[in-house]
């Protein structure tokens, strides 16, 4: 499995915590961040798919 793929799960889960709190204590800017980073972590996540797709083809 890609680390690609390990660390945008993670950055995603911890994303989605920082916009849900920016959400509970009416902080914008927390908010903002969280998304962003959510969205960055989906994006990780899908390069790191690709990468195993890749790999697992080369192996064959």
């Amino acid at each position: 499995m890609s680390t690609n793929r390990v660390e945008g799960a993670v950055r995603k889960a911890s994303g989605a915590v920082k916009e849900a709190a920016g959400k509970a204590t009416g902080n914008p800017d927390l908010e903002a961040k969280g998304a962003a980073e959510k969205a960055t972590g989906h994006v990780q996540n899908k390069v790191g798919k690709a990468q195993d797709k890749v790999g697992n083809a080369l192996k064959r």
